[in-house]
């Protein structure tokens, strides 16, 4: 079944750049290739694909300290990225692509450093019910990632200073804080090391453990197979302000609910009882079916029965949940 596991551990710590690189490795990987991608990010924000930045990130702090605010592909929530923080990507074609295998990686690893770790709940990995990794999901065809963080040194102040976390996301995990619900590995691992030598012996735990659980050697991932053209415009689309901050969308109906998937908002500028323009933010796991809503609620009259029979194009997965939220609040 694969016939090259790849390994490719950046130090670049931009996150456009990163962002891009990673939106490349997954549109070059090949059918029986799985390549681990490791790097970091310098005091960024990053939000999910179809999050509302200003509701999800508190900009002018960010903005103000000089940091990054950046928008994914994936789905999922916001986090907070410093050099206390590693990423990793597992990138795959459909056919190869396990995330329970994945995330055996990133078990095996922590066992090999000593700590016993566990997947919890939606999309975490936890040490005694104290989350220090967050997972999030993309597919585009049949090439797909699955990426996530690993809490190392991460400044919790900051942290805490720059993300946004809803009342109801709290409420819903029975927590009071954000910081209440994280753990650094610092904490769990001996005392002494700096963080860098932390994050070093990580990332070696890390290439060990993908050998292991795949059963092949390991190759380093070759630079030359990237296309600088390609690499050059994903970085400036993520950079740009419209993909960041996505300002164009003029707020006059809203709707919002909490679901056992995740949070959703809805906007929408309505004129002459119709439905102009929608959008809809969320930090569920799939980020496709925010825009398969969003162009079945346009041109939609704005009464309750007609934007529910809308719904109907959504997946079973959120269609009866979104429904109940329109009969309730329209």
């Amino acid at each position: 079944m694969w016939k090259q596991l790849s390994w490719i551990q950046t130090k670049e710590t931009n996150p456009y750049r990163n962002l891009a690189l990673e939106e490349q490795l997954l549109l070059q990987c090949e059918p029986e290739e799985c390549i681990l991608y490791l790097w970091q990010n310098r005091n960024t924000v990053v939000i999910g694909r179809n999050q509302n930045c200003w509701r999800e990130c508190n900009v002018s702090n960010l903005e103000a300290d000089g940091g990054f605010l950046a928008r994914r592909l994936s789905g999922g929530g916001a986090v907070y990225h410093d050099l206390g923080n590693l990423n990793f990507t597992f990138l795959a074609r459909k056919k190869n692509y396990d995330v329970d295998r994945q995330l055996a990686v990133i078990l095996r690893a922590m066992e090999l450093l000593g700590l016993k770790a566990e997947k919890t709940g939606r999309n975490d990995v936890t040490i005694d019910g104290r989350k220090f990794s967050g997972n999030a999901f993309y597919q585009t065809g049949d090439h797909c990632y699955h990426h996530g963080t690993l809490l190392v040194n991460t400044d919790g102040e900051k942290m805490a200073r720059y993300l946004n976390v809803s009342s109801s996301k709290l409420k819903s995990k029975g927590v009071a804080s954000v910081r209440s619900r994280v753990v650094n590995l610092a904490e769990l691992l001996p005392a002494g090391q700096e963080t860098e030598e932390m994050i070093a012996d990580i990332c070696e735990c890390l290439h060990r453990s993908f050998a292991e659980v795949y059963g092949m050697k390991v190759e380093e991932w070759n630079p030359a197979r990237l296309d600088p053209a390609a690499f050059a415009a994903g970085e400036a689309r993520f950079a740009s302000r419209e993909w960041k901050y996505d300002t164009s969308f003029p707020f006059e109906h809203g709707l919002e609910e909490r679901f056992s998937w995740g949070e959703i908002q809805i906007q929408m500028a309505v004129q002459e009882g119709r439905v102009m323009q929608a959008k809809v933010y969320s930090d569920a796991m799939d980020p496709e079916w925010a825009s398969v809503l969003e162009q079945a609620l346009t041109g939609t009259r704005y009464e309750r029965q007609a934007l529910m029979l809308a719904v109907e194009a959504l997946p079973e997965s959120v269609r009866n949940d979104i429904c109940q939220l329109l009969e309730a609040q329209i």
